[in-house]
């Protein structure tokens, strides 16, 4: 290597900004196009977009959401310093698809619910539903804050614009179209970024891999280096990556986001019919699988690239996550507007995710604080302006805790350490309520919280033992023997504190981050089942059977102690919405007898195996 950083940040010209620009007007536009040439929007339209949409945009929407420049520049990092097993976790995908197709998203749709966590009121009791919107809110402002500043960091290095202005932009253009368009433009500019996304991405992969010496030169380095190796059937949870913790703790990280998050239930709300959200799920699943294969084998690219240069040890990057920005701009540079739509894929990325979780945000606080807490009674005209006034709120925050992600290292750890963190007591205390009939409130509210205990303890401290230098990553071996007339420097994340011997950390905090959801999810469950043994079983009689996953309703005859599932129960809501005759997204049944619960599951093809 002997170009430095700053001849190829050179390289960016005017006709790259031109493609980017070109790219965030575009996504502008359809806010403006929605917000004042469509129809005028009320609640439900700015929120779920009235029910309207159709399986393909909903479908990129997906993709796009949890796809974004965390993986584009996450993957390759984690590749190119780890090897090739993190590719392991994309066939966890396989079963979390169908999982949140028919076990899930079934019960969401027969409550029509605008916000998931309204499901916990329903099932259990209201301080559930506050709880579980509270961690969402926590959860996705931390997630967006990492997306924001991911990108921000790959302009940094391809253009030299500073990272914050590039937060800037991010933030306020996505605000824009958020704010103005509703749910519509969210889900119509995902499609327009996912696709941006892709062509980017497939394309400087493909041009890297030939300039190289094609595929088999790839593999042949990586394999060199030990970097092929996949399989790891080590059973030690402390090992960073094996097949234990990538099938397991991956299937968990994925359906915490795609079974429970408010994100993702909103676009399954958004479709006309049910069956069009399963398929938007299976399409998604293709989608999701060629993508994260695609950046896995970018990582390779990456290697066999820079196999006798390592970029980080010569100092021309200060973080691994820019390398495949500079492997950009090294391979791309050349020519006029690649690298721009290069950085309008890594910015389609952040937007399409920042855009649904400000969406999402709103929807949260307006139906679980506002209207289900301090104003009841809210106007629909009040509450499109309040949502979308919480729109900027968010974006704001959002904006504002990009300087805490800046602080968080490796951003595809972070990003599933957040999920452990918090995702997976949500996780938990859904599935406890959809599969366990007899769990109670009490039970579900404790192991909620000492889930979150735990996870919490677990991430931090594995964090602060980070910096204090007592847990150090294991990085595959690199090689300076080809660099040129570059000083070699030690990145700050490879060596310890000057002057500073690092005391012996807890076993506990050097556990794998893919197993933090495991221990999340799996404690709510223990311990909500235990609390409930000794404070007294749920009857089972006065559930509301459309709160059980469809799994439950399946299996009900060879379950122990479900005779008279929901005879007696009676949804005060839904009959006092019958009685004014109002039109809503709730469903209108006010009790169950046992044959009407025959019929409305058996009947159901969505509830048939």
């Amino acid at each position: 290597m002997t170009v430095s950083v700053t001849e190829l940040a050179d390289r960016f010209t005017w006709i790259d900004y031109t493609v980017f620009g070109f790219m965030l007007a575009v996504s502008a536009g359809i806010g403006i196009f929605y917000g004042c040439f469509g129809k005028k929007q009320d609640t439900k339209d700015f929120l779920v977009a009235g029910k309207s949409m159709t399986t393909f945009p909903v479908a990129m929407s997906l993709i796009a959401s949890f796809m974004s420049a965390i993986t584009l520049l996450g993957i390759p990092s984690e590749v190119y310093q780890f090897g090739l097993s993190y590719s392991l976790c994309s066939f966890s995908y396989m079963l979390v698809m169908p999982a949140a197709a028919y076990l899930y998203l079934p019960v969401f749709h027969e409550l029509q619910v605008i916000s998931a966590y309204e499901y916990l009121e329903r099932r259990f009791h209201r301080a559930m539903r506050w709880l579980g919107s509270l961690l969402f809110i926590i959860q996705m402002t931390l997630y967006m804050a990492i997306v924001v500043y991911a990108p921000a960091l790959a302009l940094a290095q391809v253009t030299g614009f500073d990272v914050y202005i590039s937060v800037s932009l991010i933030c306020f253009v996505c605000i824009f179209y958020t704010t103005l368009g509703g749910m519509k433009a969210v889900l119509w500019t995902d499609v327009f970024q996912t696709l941006i996304m892709y062509a980017s991405v497939t394309f400087v992969i493909i041009k890297g891999a030939h300039d190289v010496g094609g595929f088999s030169t790839v593999w042949a380095r990586n394999a060199e280096s030990g970097r092929t190796q996949v399989i790891n059937y080590d059973t030690d949870p402390t090992t960073r990556h094996t097949v234990w913790n990538l099938f397991i703790g991956g299937y968990l990280n994925w359906i915490t986001i795609y079974a429970v998050n408010q994100a993702q239930v909103q676009r399954y709300l958004s479709v006309q019919t049910r069956q069009m959200a399963i398929n938007a799920l299976w399409i998604n699943l293709v989608g999701l699988f060629v993508l994260t294969i695609t950046c896995c084998f970018g990582g390779m690219v990456v290697y066999a690239k820079y196999y006798d240069c390592d970029p980080v040890r010569a100092g021309v990057v200060t973080k691994a996550d820019q390398l495949f920005p500079l492997f950009v701009m090294d391979t791309l540079g050349q020519w006029k507007g690649l690298p721009g739509m290069f950085v309008a894929g890594i910015f389609a990325g952040a937007l399409s995710t920042i855009s649904s979780g400000l969406n999402a945000l709103a929807a949260i606080v307006l139906e679980d604080f506002v209207r289900s807490g301090c104003y009841p009674g809210i106007s629909d005209n009040a509450s499109t302006l309040v949502s979308r006034g919480l729109c900027i709120v968010f974006g704001l925050i959002t904006f504002a805790l990009v300087f805490v992600a800046e602080q968080l290292g490796n951003i595809l750890s972070a990003t599933a350490t957040i999920f452990g963190i918090i995702g997976a007591p949500l996780l938990g205390v859904t599935t406890l309520g959809m599969f366990f009939p007899w769990a109670n409130a009490t039970g579900a509210f404790v192991g909620a919280i000492v889930s979150l205990i735990l996870t919490s303890w677990v991430g931090v401290g594995h964090q602060i033992a980070r910096f204090s230098g007592q847990i150090k990553l294991e990085v595959m071996p690199t090689s300076t023997d080809g660099c040129q007339n570059l000083t070699i420097a030690v990145p700050a994340f490879l060596h310890d504190s000057e002057g500073v011997e690092p005391g012996e950390v807890l076993a506990i905090y050097r556990l794998s981050y893919l197993w933090y959801s495991t221990i999340g999810f799996f404690t709510v469950i223990i311990v909500g089942m235990l609390v409930t043994l000794v404070t007294g079983k749920q009857d089972v009689r006065v559930v509301d059977p459309r709160c059980l996953s469809p799994a439950v309703i399946w299996f009900k005859n060879w379950l122990p102690g479900l005779s008279g599932l929901g005879e007696d129960y009676i949804d005060e809501k839904d009959e006092l919405k019958e009685s004014k005759s109002s039109s809503s997204l709730g469903n209108t049944n006010p009790s169950f007898t046992p044959e009407i619960l025959e019929k409305t599951y058996s009947e159901n093809e969505n509830y048939k195996l």
